[in-house]
């Protein structure tokens, strides 16, 4: 286990270049890190997706009600449902876009704090090792990219899942778009161990919280909707290991959504600059709690037994909320 606070995660920049080697593994093994919570046992953190952008579409003006969100609830990190860089990820660690769309960006001072982030379809059509690489942590140490690994943060784990290979789209018709799949192949194998690994995390972990953080959603009632690879092959573990949040990004939206077959809840946090995507698709397995289409982010504030998330949109203002209790065993959202 890599733990990380204010010294130690210096201290692990500068071993990572020594074990890059170790922390990139092919074939989904997990590596787990730890994120020490605040004295009283507490975390917040953003979750934001589908930003890359240089700044436009509303980027800045997302980043800077992120940065006064973030001030006011002292966060300890972020969380990037992916899609970092667009439109074709980063062309390699020299990338200029890296600076452009993130460093120069994310500027203020609560953001400065541990990115934990995950790839997303757009990512994929670059230099995915780019992304992947703690060269990129040389230039700015917030930056963590992996294909999948495990937070672990006391009363929480998050568990990051790569989601891109799950989609038979991205195969059988890929289009105009060259996909970087270095790493993956033969993909049966390498979803095959992902899941497995995956299983293994969450059957093991003793937190309180259990949080599993994609790209693709798993339930949305957005322009791309139910990712059907993810409904088949990952929704039945998360279900099996009690998973409380599904967070994800690729829609362009923030959602909220309920199912009445399952205690999960669906988060949406892929509004962090474009949100060009008109259509709304009727859900009619699940109920819809919130639908936001435009640009925003997601806070969220966990307690041992308390969890708070609220989504606010490009002017900082609330949207919606979400509190969940472990000691009752019960969910309320409310607006």
């Amino acid at each position: 286990m890599i733990c990380f606070n204010g010294r130690s995660w210096l201290m692990y920049l500068r071993l990572s270049l020594i074990l890059c080697t170790f922390l990139v593994p092919s074939f989904g093994e997990f590596v787990k890190f730890h994120h020490q919570p605040k004295a009283d046992g507490s975390l917040s953190f953003l979750v934001i997706g589908d930003w890359g952008r240089r700044g436009f579409y509303n980027q800045s003006e997302v980043a800077t009600q992120m940065g006064k969100v973030g001030e006011k609830l002292d966060i300890d990190f972020v969380i990037s449902t992916g899609d970092n860089f667009y439109d074709d990820g980063l062309k390699g660690v020299d990338d200029p876009a890296f600076e452009e769309s993130f460093k120069n960006i994310y500027t203020a001072k609560s953001l400065q704090k541990p990115w934990y982030s995950v790839l997303g379809n757009h990512d994929y059509r670059g230099d995915v090792e780019a992304q992947l690489s703690p060269v990129l942590r040389q230039i700015d140490s917030r930056w963590l990219c992996l294909r999948s690994f495990v937070l672990h943060a006391e009363i929480v784990e998050f568990f990051f899942v790569d989601t891109t290979p799950f989609v038979d789209l991205y195969f059988t018709d890929p289009k105009d778009h060259v996909y970087d799949w270095e790493g993956i192949n033969p993909r049966g194998a390498y979803l095959a161990t992902l899941l497995g690994d995956l299983a293994k995390a969450l059957n093991e972990s003793t937190a309180k919280w259990k949080i599993v953080v994609g790209h693709h959603a798993i339930r949305s009632t957005g322009h791309h909707g139910d990712t059907h690879e993810l409904v088949v092959q990952l929704l039945p573990i998360l279900k099996a290991y009690n998973v409380d949040f599904y967070m994800n990004g690729h829609d362009h939206s923030l959602e909220h959504i309920s199912c009445r077959n399952s205690s999960i809840q669906f988060l949406t946090s892929g509004a962090g600059s474009k949100a060009w995507m008109t259509d709304y698709k009727k859900h009619y397995q699940c109920d819809v709690k919130y639908f936001h289409l435009g640009q925003g982010f997601m806070s969220v504030l966990l307690t041992k037994y308390d969890a708070k998330i609220v989504f606010y949109d490009v002017f900082g203002k609330v949207g919606h909320q979400l509190t969940a209790s472990k000691s009752k065993q019960q969910l309320h959202s409310s607006t």
